[in-house]
């Protein structure tokens, strides 16, 4: 579910692939892979969401 939600926000972000990798460290080979189906690390998650402007909490009485 979040790797699909990446992938939607690479696409439709309006930035170059290059341009996401220099703005978060990421290789843009990992950036690839997830534009193309493929699966990357939870640290890569977490990056790539906080750049999106996303948050992950656990909800509460979970």
């Amino acid at each position: 579910m979040l790797i699909q939600l990446l992938r939607k926000e690479i696409r439709t972000c309006g930035k170059r692939r290059s341009e996401i990798s220099r703005a978060t460290g990421i290789d843009e080979a990992a950036l690839s892979r997830i534009f193309h189906g493929g699966s990357c690390k939870a640290e890569t998650v977490e990056i790539l969401l906080k750049y999106f402007g996303y948050e992950v909490r656990k909800k509460k009485g979970k």
